[in-house]
């Protein structure tokens, strides 16, 4: 494995990493989320679970992917893991595919509602006082159209195939070196924004209150899943990611760096929002989902002075958040293809991503023309996403923790936790891999199971 690419620098490595976690769900699942969840009394579970498990779980994946040298399937072969435990990385690279395919559309409505911002279009003819029917038709519209929603989906295939192409160091971390600081820098300049709101006070006291009487058990499941997803546990990515992190990388330490700023993006999405919704009343189901984004934020930058640039800036954070995501997901098939069937890196890039314009074009067409199409009850778009991050992520991190802490080879996780002992493996090392074997696997069996309930 010495001809396995590298990252150049521990700043790339992190960066690469963290562009990987961040994405869609900090900015529309988590506010939703809060608001659920009683504000802070949900933001401390949040934070509980994702220092307590995704820390551990990530450490997890990073020591699989660096001991094993290879993609998700390639490191349980070159371990010596039977053949049964390979499906765990099959599962993690066919979960990381389907999230691709609808993935690109939602991209793809990023990249255009940034394009109707920077122009104009998005704010044209909108009727005072009716802004939110306006840009809920305006969405729909958008969304349910047979061919526009296509356009942009294939520029962000694009945009992923010239990133890959110039490889790890060229590609992905000199994209993320870029990308991620302008993304930090945004979200600042938001929070600053939204803090000079009127109604910021407010929507703080709701956001850093917390509320217990809403803490139930379902809520803490829901943190717990929103920690997993947000950090993009069970995908294959981390595995494939840690493949390229030099022998010297300390795992543990990483992973809480990558975790803190993943975490760090979701609280300051909190900051952000919520002083802006309450400033203009904006509360309930205009926290959920895809209305979030598509249509409470631009009512908001509507009624805001100088709410065009705003709006472009907004759009243009999530395009990054997108982009960088998809860039990570498609990385693990591509990883795959390459180091299984010794593809060059152009043949994989293309076997991954050229056949995207056909599945991710069927999954933006299952919004309107295809919407008749379904399967168990969900549209095409709708039953990839259910399928794939509330079943197949979570069953894949809860197989993972059982290899990793009870059927990996002795001493493996020691051994990469000490950077194969230049470093002493210590109390918190200790800590990890007692909840990797014994805390991490009945929880995330918990939350798989409540999905079915």
């Amino acid at each position: 494995m010495s001809d396995k690419p590298q990252f150049a620098s521990r700043i790339g490595l992190i960066a690469a990493t963290v562009g990987s976690a961040v994405g869609l769900g900090n900015v529309w699942r988590f506010p939703a989320e809060a608001q659920a969840g009683g504000g802070a009394a949900f933001l401390f579970i949040y934070i509980l679970c994702v220092l307590l498990l995704g820390v551990p779980v990530m450490v997890g994946e990073f020591a699989l992917g660096r001991s094993g040298g290879s993609d998700a399937i390639g490191s349980f072969v070159n371990l010596g893991a039977r053949r049964p435990w390979w499906g765990v990385g099959a599962l993690a690279i066919l979960a990381s595919y389907m999230i691709l395919c609808f993935y690109m559309v939602v991209a793809g409505w990023t990249i255009e509602y940034l394009w109707e911002s920077v122009t104009g279009a998005l704010y044209a003819a909108v009727p005072d006082g009716n802004e939110s029917m306006m840009f809920a038709r305006r969405m729909e519209t958008y969304i349910g159209s047979a061919w526009h929603p296509l356009v942009f989906t294939a520029i962000v295939i694009v945009i992923n195939i010239c990133v890959l192409l110039g490889g790890v160091q060229k590609g992905i971390e000199r994209l993320s070196n870029l990308l991620m600081p302008l993304l930090f820098l945004i979200l600042i300049v938001f929070a600053c924004v939204a803090l000079s709101l009127p109604g910021a006070a407010e929507g703080l006291r709701f956001f850093l209150s917390p509320d217990f009487s809403k803490l139930t058990p379902g809520v803490v499941i829901s943190a717990l899943g929103q920690a997993f997803f947000s950090l993009s546990l069970g995908m294959g990515i981390l595995i494939t990611y840690a493949s390229y992190f030099p022998r010297t990388t300390r795992l543990t330490r990483t992973a809480v760096t990558v975790s803190m700023l993943d975490m760090l993006v979701a609280v300051m999405m909190g900051v952000i929002i919520f002083p802006a919704v309450t400033t203009y009343g904006l509360t309930g189901e205009s926290l959920r989902g895809a209305t979030l984004v598509f249509v409470t934020l631009p009512e908001v930058f509507a009624r805001m002075p100088g709410g065009t640039f705003w709006s472009a800036l907004f759009f243009l954070l999530l395009s990054l958040a997108a982009i960088t995501s998809t860039i990570s997901i498609a990385e693990v098939t591509i990883a795959f293809l390459q180091d299984r069937f010794r593809m060059s890196r152009r043949k994989a890039v293309s076997a991954t991503l050229l056949p995207l314009f056909i599945f991710s074009s069927i999954c933006s067409l299952s919004q309107g023309p295809l919407n008749h199409i379904t399967i168990a009850g969900f549209n095409i778009f709708d039953f990839l996403d259910n399928v794939a991050t509330n079943i197949m992520l979570p069953l894949g991190a809860l197989l993972l923790c059982i290899y990793m802490g009870w059927f990996a080879p002795r001493g493996l996780l020691q051994d990469q936790m000490s950077c194969g002992g230049m470093y002493d493996f210590g109390k918190v090392n200790r800590t990890v891999a007692f909840i990797i074997r014994y805390i991490a696997p009945p929880l995330i069996a918990i939350v798989l199971i409540s999905y079915f309930i």
